[in-house]
Order: C-alpha cells, then structure tokens, then sequence
C-alpha cells in the first residue's frame, strides 16, 4: 500500500511537472503611471499609459501606452516600444504585440532589433521566442562593424547569431561588395556562406561562385561550385579555390585553369598558387601551359611550372620531364627557361628536338624569339650538335655531327642551319628522279643547309676533306651510324595530348572521374528564387572557355 501510494505521489509530482512546464506563464505588469478598464470602447483590456513596463518569463517590455488583455495573456504596446531579452536582443520600434501564450512578437513602425554584434533596421520583424527566430519581409538595412548588408527579407537565429537570406540579399564592405541569393551570415564570426549564384566584386578583382564560403574578417574565402576568380588580366577557375585579399594570393585545387589575356596564355593542372603582388604563378600535377604564337599555339608540359613578373617581362620555367608541341616543332629536355623580355627560351638538360621528320639533339638549346613579330627568330645547340633524318625512299639515315648549330625561321619554319667546327656527315646522295647515286661520308668545318618545307634542298660543305661517296653496296653497314647516334623518333610529341607521360594520362583519367563524382554530390541546400536572379544576368557573365 506504501509503494502504491509512493508511486502514484511520483507519476503525480511528475505530472504536474511537465504540466506547469508546458504552460506559459502570464504577462506581469511592474509599472505603469496610469491604468484603467473600459469594456465599451476595449472590452476585456487593461489600458496602461505612462512608464508602461511588463515582464514576460525574462523579456522586458516598455512602452508610453499599452492595452493588456489579461485573458488571453496578450499586450498591444503604442510609443517608443522596447523589448529586451537578456543581453543578447534588443528591439525598438513605434507599435508591437506580444502573445505570452506561444511567446510571440510582431513589431513594426521604424523597427530597430539590436544584438552586441549586429543591428538590424527595418518596418516590421516577426520574434519567435520558443524557436529564437526573427524573420521580416520588409526592406532590411543590417550594420555589423565594417559590413552592411541590404535585403528583402531575411530570418535572423538568436542562438547561432545568424543571419540567413533567401532572395537578393547584398553585403557591402569598404574593399568589397558581396551579392547572393542565398547567404547565412554570422554576425559574431563574420563568416558568409554562399548558396547559388553569388559575386564578390572588389576593386581588382571578382569572384563568382555558387558554393562558397566568405570570412569578412580575415577577408578570406573557399569557392568550390563553378567558381572562378578575375582580375584585370588573369581568369582561374578551379573545382576548389582560395581566395587571400590581405595577401592578395590566390590558389586553385583539381582542374585549375589560368587564362592570361595579356601574354595570350592559358596555364592548366591541379595545383595552383597566384601572387598578384609579386605578379607570379605556380602550378603542378599535370601542369601545362599553351602559348598563342600567330596562328599556332605551343603546348608545354612540366612536372612544375612557375610563372613570374608582369606583362613583357615574364619568366616562365618548367622543371623536371619537360615536353612541349607545336605543329611542326615538338621537344623534350629536363628544364625550361623562357624570357619574355629577351625572347629567349632556354632548353636545360639532354634536350631534344623534332622539327618535322627532323631529330636535333645537343647538350643545351636556345630558341630566340622576335618581340616585335612574336614569331621565332633563330635556334642554337651549343656543344655535341647532332643532326638525323631518315633518308626519304631507303633505311638509312642523314647525320650531321659538330660542335654547335645555328639556325635561322621564316613564319616560324627553319630554313637555314648552320653546323660549325669538327663535322662529321653522312648523307644519301640521290639525283633528280630520286635515284641514289651513292652514300657521302666527310668531315669538314662548317656546313650549311638550306630547307624547303621541312625538307633539305641544299647542303654545302666549307673546308671539307676526307670526303668519300661510296656506291651503296660498299658502304658497310657498320659504318653507315656516327659515334652516338641514338634515333628516337619513337619518342617523338606528335600532339598536344602526347605532351603528358603515360602515367600522368593514366593518373588524370582518375582524378576527372572522382571529380565527376564529387560535383554529382553537390545539391543545392534551398531553391533559388528566379525572379531574384537579374543583377546575376545582368553583371555577371561566365566567361568562354
């Protein structure tokens, strides 16, 4: 009987618990200089004027004048409203009601809502003190230290000190203007996150994103959905970018593009770092870069490519498995080393060129340009020069052997080359019906070759002696290869696409197929309202790729 009765005190006690719990107190009335009951004019109210103050579980009410309706435990405020909770929301405006039943709140008339961080200006706001939300749909002026922000309407989130917006919502900073049509902004932090086609339009320079996030503080951002960010000369776009305005830096993760309308540039890969102060790029992992030279773009290919200085003066170098291409010259070597200002590109370390069905080795080469033409100008091997060609009808092959090569372009085509010091040659001699009159090894100081359409059409010797043509069945063959003779037309860059290594082709097959996979992930969090989207269509365009 005992435990019965204990049992049935505990279900009781905790009841009655839960009960008073789920009931609202009611509205105490602290002060008011005048009050009075009129049923005729306000049945069931309570008029209260002058010094007006309530108290509703916490949050504080003044007012000049107020109607109380005690039953329905509701309050009208008229004059110089205020409602305080605590020390994190004050909210000022001409007229409010207050409901302590579901502890709601309507205020309107030259609404001023103020946090420690953030003060928001607007006609009319709507609290929830149960779900601590504030909401308007009201033209919304919001101060939080250097930033304002401009909206239609807007949800304000007491407890993550937050504000969200869901139509044209724009965010000014002294450096920067921020538009989006989706943006949730800490207040505290400073921290902007963006959903949908978003802007950030500083003075030099803009980004576009439609997943993003934004640090108004440390003025710093991440950017992944179809982001890219512009300067004046330079686009990059990326899967992932990162974007410093204090340190003016810049970088770019998986499918990095940077295009350089000035120097007609376009560098690629899956790794990036931009310097805009120092005017330098950095960019690895399946890094390329192509260059716009007349009608014809060269391709070149580098483990690491850096480029650095501004338009004119820009150094470009490759390390490490160098390969480049262009229509009719193609090439690899261990390092690259290009001037503009000079217009002299250096190749570094066991280079290699193929022009045409041409193979040029040598210990270090130089390509010099003309700035003024923006075509090649000229071409050195300096030390061990070694010219091959395979002889066009037979097996064999054409070789010139010497100390160093110069060479001479036309719109961008050899047509004179120059073999100076300790030559060796072996050259298949034919007539004018192609037929081979016999195979001619030599040696002398000089040789000059003169070319047409790739091809060789005359050769001259200066100095020469020793010099033998040999019918083609007393040539021996041992014979018919100079001393390192290596023929590597097997290795040769036919395309742009053979600038890359096997393995990097292989690797590149699966990082497109894991980023396809991640862009599939990305789902838009709210839907965008279209007809919010204009400034979008009007000021901000993607550019062509």
């Amino acid at each position: 009987m005992k435990f019965r009765t204990c049992l049935f005190l505990i279900l009781f006690s905790t009841c009655a618990t839960l009960f008073s719990q789920r009931q609202p107190g009611k509205i105490i009335v602290e002060n008011a200089d005048f009050q009075d009951i009129n049923q005729f004019e306000i049945p069931d109210a309570v008029l209260l004027t002058g010094n007006v103050r309530v108290n509703h579980e916490g949050v504080i009410m003044t007012c000049n004048k107020a109607y109380f309706f005690q039953k329905e435990n509701y309050i009208k405020a008229f004059g110089q409203v205020q409602m305080v909770q605590g020390d994190t929301l004050y909210l000022n405006s001409k007229y409010a009601e207050y409901n302590g039943n579901v502890k709601k709140a309507y205020a309107t008339g030259d609404v001023v809502m103020r946090s420690p961080e953030s003060s928001l200006i607007t006609d009319t706001i709507h609290f929830d003190r149960m779900k601590q939300e504030a909401y308007y749909r009201t033209k919304g002026l919001i101060t939080n230290r250097d930033n304002t922000l401009k909206s239609n309407s807007g949800t304000y989130y007491v407890k993550e000190k937050k504000y969200r917006f869901l139509t044209a919502v724009e965010l000014k900073n002294p450096q920067y203007v921020i538009k989006s049509n989706h943006l949730d902004y800490y207040t505290n932090s400073g921290h902007s996150y963006l959903f949908g086609p978003s802007t950030i339009t500083g003075k030099d320079n803009f980004i576009y994103t439609e997943n993003g996030f934004y640090n108004t503080k440390k003025n710093s951002g991440h950017f992944l959905r179809k982001s890219y960010i512009k300067y004046k000369e330079r686009l990059i776009e990326g899967d992932s970018l990162y974007f410093d305005r204090a340190r003016e830096f810049s970088s770019g993760t998986r499918n990095v593009k940077i295009t350089d309308s000035i120097n007609k540039a376009i560098v690629k890969g899956h790794y990036a770092e931009i310097f805009k102060k120092q005017d330098s790029v950095f960019i690895t992992k399946h890094a390329s870069v192509r260059y716009q030279i007349e009608n014809d773009s060269m391709f070149v290919h580098a483990k690491k490519i850096f480029l650095t200085g501004k338009a004119g003066e820009r150094i470009i170098r490759g390390q490490k498995n160098v390969r480049f291409y262009k229509t009719d010259l193609s090439g690899k070597c261990d390092s690259i080393h290009s001037d503009q200002k000079s217009a002299l590109t250096k190749l570094i370390g066991r280079p290699i060129l193929w022009n045409n069905e041409k193979q040029l080795t040598g210990d270090l080469m130089h390509l010099i340009g003309n700035n003024t033409t923006e075509k090649l100008d000229s071409l050195k091997v300096l030390n061990n020069a070694f010219i091959i060609s395979k002889d066009t009808l037979g097996a064999g092959f054409n070789q010139i052997k010497g100390v160093n090569l110069y060479g001479k372009f036309r719109d961008n085509k050899l047509y004179e080359v120059d073999v100076v010091k300790n030559n060796e040659v072996i050259y298949f001699t034919r007539n004018d019906q192609n037929e081979l009159i016999g195979i001619e090894k030599s040696a002398c100081s000089r040789i000059n070759l003169l070319l047409e359409n790739g091809k060789i059409e005359t050769i001259t010797f200066f100095n020469k002696n020793n010099g033998t043509l040999y019918p083609e069945n007393e040539f021996p063959e041992n014979v018919r290869k100079l001393r390192g003779f290596v023929w590597r037309i097997d290795e040769k860059i036919k395309s742009k696409e053979d600038i890359f290594p096997e393995e990097e082709k292989e690797a590149e097959i699966k990082i497109q197929s894991e980023s396809e996979k991640e862009k599939a992930k990305v789902v838009q969090p709210m839907p965008i309202r279209k007809e919010t989207l204009n400034y979008d269509k009007k000021n901000v365009s993607k550019p062509k790729k």
